[in-house]
């Protein structure tokens, strides 16, 4: 259990990187179907296709490693 915590801890620490990093040249969050909503004081985002291009992409990955 230690080690599986361990090497998740890892994963997300390197997708976080990279998610910073590759940020500044891909326009991750800021899809043309993200929706923005400002009133005020309050703000709502809705990523929706930011979420829909990560579902894509994990579905393709993980379907790659199940064979």
């Amino acid at each position: 259990m230690g080690k599986t915590l361990m090497v998740i801890g890892a994963v997300l620490l390197i997708v976080g990187f990279l998610w910073q990093v590759l940020g500044r040249f891909l326009p991750i969050g800021k899809l043309p179907g993200d929706f923005l909503f400002k009133s005020g004081q309050t703000t709502v985002y809705f990523p929706i296709m930011t979420c829909i291009i990560i579902s894509i992409v994990l579905s393709l990955l993980f379907s790659l490693f199940r064979r």
